[in-house]
């Protein structure tokens, strides 16, 4: 049995209903990662001070003194604030939260489908 045809059963308020949800999922997720391909991209080719060979060790003094006033949650909470700042972290973050967002438009459509199809087998009014 097809899509198409496992579809035909439900009414076509609730087939509607059903493609818009997984359209609206599609391009939100299409959206979603080409904003986030465009995120690293732009970010990537900025200017890096940080990989600069003569810098190295250079904030080590700061990083002691971090961990010295604020122990190990400070200094964690730096390398994520720092992790944060790099394109790579910032497009995976979008990438992660449009893949939730479709995931979550696609499961919303599946409870409709499934939700309708009970009703019809329980004969209840459709639409």
């Amino acid at each position: 049995m097809t899509a198409t045809a496992h579809n035909s059963e439900l009414p076509a308020t609730v087939q509607r209903r059903l493609r818009r949800y997984r359209l609206a999922a599609l391009v939100i997720l299409l959206l979603g990662l080409a904003g986030a391909g465009t995120v690293y991209w732009l970010g990537s080719r900025a200017a890096d001070e940080v990989d600069d060979a003569a810098m190295l060790g250079f904030n080590r003094a700061a990083e002691r003194q971090m961990g010295v006033l604020f122990g190990k949650q400070g200094q964690l909470i730096s390398g994520v604030d720092n992790w944060l700042k790099k394109p790579g972290a910032q497009a995976f973050l979008v990438a992660a939260a449009t893949a939730v967002i479709a995931l979550g438009c696609f499961q919303f459509s599946r409870v409709l489908e499934f939700e309708a199809r009970e009703a019809a087998a329980q004969g209840e009014p459709k639409g």
